[in-house]
């Protein structure tokens, strides 16, 4: 079995191989293969994994030629960064300089960075269908919902994974003093935008107590994050990423002060690689010394200034999300686990009052038959208003990119949530397709 790690030459992909180096890991897996556009970072990850101690690894295999990385491939890993860090500078400060949130997967940033991905994912979804049609594509590029929705367009067997829900989940259930395979959940939502609704142990939602106990509530980060009175008053446990949405002023206001998260991973990566290519033999170190601050420095601007992400707070991480996806699908062990799918995917529509295609992040199950989504409790109100509102923009994104069409990327600016004015919106964009080469490429 091959698979295909699409950005391979990215900061993260150690963490992938990690867990693929387990003696017993239950899938017969022959060949890793990294594909990235750059060389030489390429030549640093293979320093980095060999000196790292990973036995058991299959072959690891490097090339920069799609159509040879895809050709045999049973599943490949999307995790593309489409103008680097440099790029993700750009989508923040280009924002936050006119008062609005810059940050990657949410509002102004996340389209920016959608407008210069969905062009290339969809490169990399063409060639699959063409050379490896019978592969799985399990998207990590943000922003995960939109890019995940784009590729679908062209290879169905494309979802989106993300390892924030399953972590929340995995939280409270310990917390209830529950392992998660003995628990059922409702969460619903999109990627980046969705709530923990109920946590059910022998028929019983036990939720509710966790909500109605401070000593629980601040074991769980989101809840630190946005407030105990407010996930009280919600009545669930909000997606991390929230936070942007329920304290919009505070974050623009934090992240505006001081240095972007982009700004942070350009220094801290840029410097790490510069020093892994001068330094091959110390290749190992510096990236481990690298990942554990950038693991500790994650959403910051949600903390309280000089508080450091808690261990547990970590969770899994993706790359263990990804595992458990391929090996569900490999040899039919049956897997629950929270997917992006299409909102059609299952005997009726997730949520209703969205169209067919779009896709949303709901408790799957997984086997060799594929991917079905579980029925959760119908999405109403506020959240359900949230909801629409931004696939409805989401789907605007996906048509601006892929028509070219400059009007239509405004509109998805405009009525963005987050966006409170249509001239800012406007200016905004021609400030993205102004310094971004990859954006003015794609409504050239």
């Amino acid at each position: 079995m091959k698979l295909l790690l699409v950005g391979g030459g990215g900061f993260r992909v150690p963490q992938i191989l990690s867990v693929l180096a387990n003696p017993n890991l239950p899938l017969n897996l022959t060949e890793v293969c990294l594909y990235d556009v750059a060389d030489d970072r390429l030549a640093v990850m293979k320093d980095v994994v060999n000196q790292l101690g990973y036995k058991n690894l299959p072959t690891v295999t490097t090339t920069t030629d799609m159509v040879d990385a895809v050709k045999g491939a049973d599943f490949i890993f999307s995790a593309m960064r489409i103008g680097g860090t440099c790029g993700r500078v750009i989508d923040e400060r280009e924002a936050l300089t006119r008062g609005i949130l810059g940050q990657e997967t949410v509002g102004a940033g996340g389209y920016a960075y959608a407008f210069r991905t969905i062009p290339e994912a969809m490169r990399l979804a063409e060639t699959v269908k063409q050379h490896a049609p019978d592969a799985w594509i399990i998207n990590f590029t943000n922003p995960a919902g939109i890019i995940t929705q784009a590729m679908r367009t062209v290879h169905p067997r494309v979802t989106g994974i993300c390892d924030t829900p399953i972590g929340l989940v995995r939280r409270a259930s310990l917390i209830a003093g529950f392992d998660e395979k003995d628990i059922t959940y409702d969460y619903i939502g999109l990627n980046h935008l969705g709530w923990l609704r109920s946590l059910n142990a022998g028929g019983d939602d036990v939720l509710p107590s966790i909500l109605a106990d401070d000593n629980q509530l601040v074991r769980l980060e989101e809840a630190r994050t946005v407030g105990f009175d407010w996930v009280r008053a919600l009545g669930m446990i909000p997606n991390e990423y929230l936070y942007y949405y329920y304290f919009n002023r505070e974050s623009v206001e934090k992240i505006s002060a001081g240095q972007t998260r982009g700004e942070f991973l350009q220094a801290q990566q840029g410097s790490f690689y510069d020093a892994a290519q001068a330094d091959p033999a110390r290749a190992g170190d510096l990236w481990t010394q690298a990942h554990n601050e950038r693991e500790a420095t994650y959403m910051a601007e949600s903390r309280d200034e000089g508080e450091s992400r808690r261990e547990e707070d970590m969770g899994g991480g993706y790359e263990h999300v990804a595992l458990e996806l391929m090996t569900a699908l490999a040899t039919g062990t049956p897997a629950r686990m929270i997917l992006g799918v299409a909102n059609n995917d299952g005997d009726s529509l997730i949520i209703p009052q969205l169209r067919d295609d779009a896709v949303v992040e709901v408790p799957c199950v997984v086997d060799s038959n594929g991917i079905t989504p579980i029925n959760q409790g119908p999405l109403s109100g506020p959240e359900l208003g949230l909801v629409t509102s931004v696939k409805a923009c989401e789907e605007l994104v996906i048509d601006a990119a892929i028509s070219g069409d400059k009007t239509l990327a405004w509109r998805a600016l405009a009525a963005h949530p987050l966006v409170d004015s249509v001239g800012v919106a406007k200016d905004v964009l021609d400030a993205y397709i102004d310094k971004n080469p990859q954006i003015a490429k794609t409504f050239e």
